[in-house]
């Protein structure tokens, strides 16, 4: 019989095999990285196109004087509200740093006669609703007691905070010889209290700028609006991008420099409606050298809206105008690089962040 011998053969990749599979593992690398590099450039391209096409303009020194003058449009609403925190005093501010968690009032204590306050730290994550209910008072109350918070959406860590003892708003009196109780009339909230809470007898004629809190009393409609940052609707009620943000920006007509842009530049297809950001009165249309066809609206409360660039105008002065009215079409007239809406908002004669009375998110 014939011995079957197997032998042990010490597998091994060849030189040739190994500069092969090499050669393959770089070319597809680089194959990859050329692939992402295009992919990445191609995106940067459009996003750059996307940011500097449909800008305009940032002001017109002509139609400052539109800006600067008083509303005509009057208040909306019937509330006299302010808020007055130099009325608290320093004290508030002084003290002692509290967590959320630290005070918790009951009812009674809420219903109690005397007016005493917190000074609360915000930490991150805090939400002014959050921190009013862990205080056991409304977001009211407090946005009241601070004149500082503008915006609830902008509150930071580190900032403090003032918080009464019970709910109610801080009021400064309109004129002479008002009383506890005519402010609590107002209110619709109990006299005896108001009085009370402010050490005042019911009848007590005020002077004209005094401030009292009134326990109870809660923020007019528009108010909470423009403290949540609501105030205003979105003026396109369509497809758009933030071509140009408000603020210092680089020149979009390639000066080199920077330049103030005084609102915010929303690109969209030629024609497209325009409608007013809220109800008010057309103070003014034209042209401008600077935003073209252009409309401004005056809403009350030292509150105006520029429009500006217009293809064409729907709208003339003295119309009363709201959210669903048609004021005009985008363009691409005056100073800019293709069709968008250039929208202002102004308080007190000068131009302030729209991001801050508009949710831009709300598309």
């Amino acid at each position: 019989m014939k011995k079957m011998v197997f032998s042990k053969k010490r597998f091994s990749s060849s030189p040739s095999k190994l500069s092969y599979y090499s050669k393959v593992f770089i070319t597809c690398s680089a194959s990859i990285v050329c692939t992402a590099g295009i992919v990445i450039g191609s995106t940067l391209a459009v996003l750059h196109v996307n940011n500097t096409n449909g800008q305009g303009g940032g002001s017109d020194p002509k139609l400052s004087m539109i800006m600067s003058e008083a509303d005509s449009f009057g208040k909306l609403t019937g509330s006299d509200m302010e808020a007055d925190s130099q009325a608290l005093g320093l004290a508030a501010l002084m003290g002692e740093d509290h967590d959320v968690e630290a005070k918790t009032p009951n009812a009674e204590e809420n219903e109690s006669t005397t007016l005493t306050y917190t000074s609360y730290r915000v930490k991150k994550g805090d939400m002014i609703s959050l921190i009013a209910g862990a205080y056991n008072v409304t977001t009211d109350t407090i946005y009241s007691a601070n004149n500082t918070i503008t915006n609830s959406r902008l509150i930071q860590p580190g900032q403090y905070i003032k918080i009464p003892s019970m709910s109610g708003i801080l009021y400064t009196t309109k004129k002479e010889n008002e009383t506890p109780a005519t402010i609590a009339e107002k209110y619709s909230v109990d006299a005896e209290r108001c009085a009370l809470v402010n050490n005042l007898d019911q009848n007590a004629q005020l002077k004209m700028g005094t401030t009292v809190f009134v326990p109870g009393a809660e923020m007019d409609w528009e108010t909470k609006l423009e403290i949540n940052g609501d105030l205003f609707k979105l003026p396109l009620h369509s497809y758009f991008y933030i071509s140009s943000r408000w603020g210092w920006r680089p020149d979009p007509f390639g000066s080199g420099r920077r330049s103030y842009h005084g609102g915010i530049d929303m690109a969209c297809p030629k024609g497209t409606p325009i409608y007013s950001a809220k109800a008010g009165r057309v103070v003014s249309t034209g042209y401008s050298n600077v935003y073209g066809n252009y409309v401004i609206v005056s809403h009350g409360q030292g509150y105006k809206t520029l429009y500006g660039h217009m293809t064409r105008i729907l709208t003339s002065t003295g119309s009363f105008v709201d959210t669903t009215t048609k004021i005009g079409l985008v363009g691409s007239t005056g100073a800019s690089t293709g069709p968008h809406l250039h929208f202002t908002v102004y308080k007190n004669g000068k131009s302030i962040n729209p991001t801050n009375v508009v949710n831009f998110a709300k598309r």
